[in-house]
């Protein structure tokens, strides 16, 4: 099963809320299931956004408790929290040396193209709320994900630490996020010779 249609199964299987569904038909006419989640630091390949958002989710199912938290806000969170990244990244070229032969040589990279420029967490509640209504958990959870990396937070924001201390969800998607970015994305974004690296869609 490629990553799309593993997402696709844990969305209509976990996520049931008035609005799901045509958000998902919003996300298959962008380039949300094409695009790369990174311009190279991680998943930065073609799938790579979706890749990402499926690791993400099921990271963050390790701290899943059944008594206080829900399948369908770990799956909203876990899925969606980068929806800002549709329509973000466009594929360009650049001359880089071949240290072997010294020669110049076009190569393929990611470009940031925001076409909608609305911040990060923030841009991706914003979206999502077009289609379906965010619990306030999610919402938080969803807005601060980036934790220290976020914008607002790198400004001397301090809701950031509030909103961790008021909701845990928040503290798991951001735990997620960054442990799948750094420990299980590893060698998953484009490779120097300008081929993608193998993935499983």
């Amino acid at each position: 099963m490629g990553y799309q249609e593993e997402f696709v199964e844990i969305y209509n299987s976990k996520i049931q809320r008035n609005g799901a569904a045509e958000l998902l038909e919003w996300l298959q006419r962008t380039d949300f299931f094409a695009a790369p989640a990174s311009t190279r630091y991680h998943c930065a390949c073609v799938g790579g956004l979706v890749q990402h958002s499926v690791s993400v989710y099921q990271t963050m199912m390790h701290w899943f408790e059944p008594e206080t938290d829900s399948e369908e806000s770990f799956a909203i969170c876990g899925l969606l929290h980068d929806v800002c990244k549709a329509n973000f990244y466009k594929e360009s070229v650049r001359n880089v040396k071949n240290e072997e032969t010294g020669r110049w040589e076009q190569r393929p990279y990611f470009a940031i193209d925001d076409q909608f420029p609305y911040g990060h967490g923030e841009k991706s509640v914003f979206l999502i709320e077009r289609f379906l209504r965010l619990r306030t958990s999610e919402a938080m959870a969803i807005r601060w994900h980036m934790g220290g990396f976020d914008d607002a937070a790198r400004g001397g924001c301090t809701a950031i630490s509030q909103a961790y201390q008021k909701y845990p969800l928040a503290v798991k998607l951001h735990l997620a996020d960054f442990e799948s970015t750094y420990l299980h994305e590893n060698g998953t974004s484009v490779v120097p010779n300008g081929h993608h690296p193998k993935t499983n869609g």
